[in-house]
């Protein structure tokens, strides 16, 4: 039982070097993922500064996770169709269009969380 603890604990802390590596790689070389990772900043403050239930916070806080790993998928997506297919192609096109189209929609969904967030707060109740 040691054993096995002891080897998934070593395979844990591997995990998360690698994991590590590819979020400094997209904040080093990804100006969206910047982008996104600053927007969430403003969109967690502002969700613990305004009087929304918990729920939405919750709900804010979580897709926008989602939209920096949207992005991260997306960069990966990139950075495999530029290895494999270095000159233009349409496939390779298609493949970086759905890329973009999977961060679009998670930053959309965020969105639509603040704006059912916004409507509660100023709402009648």
């Amino acid at each position: 039982m040691k054993r096995n603890f002891l080897r998934e604990w070593q395979r844990f802390k591997g995990r998360c070097i690698y994991s590590s590596a590819g979020l400094i790689l997209a904040w080093r070389e990804e100006h969206s993922f910047r982008f996104w990772a600053y927007m969430n900043i403003i969109s967690v403050s502002l969700s613990l500064y305004l009087p929304i239930p918990i729920v939405f916070r919750g709900l804010i806080i979580c897709l926008g996770i989602l939209v920096l790993a949207a992005e991260c998928f997306n960069t990966a997506i990139e950075r495999l169709v530029n290895h494999v297919s270095p000159g233009p192609h349409p496939l390779a096109k298609a493949a970086k269009d759905a890329g973009s189209a999977g961060v679009a929609l998670t930053a959309i969904a965020t969105g639509i969380a603040w704006v059912f967030a916004l409507i509660f707060l100023f709402s009648d109740k």
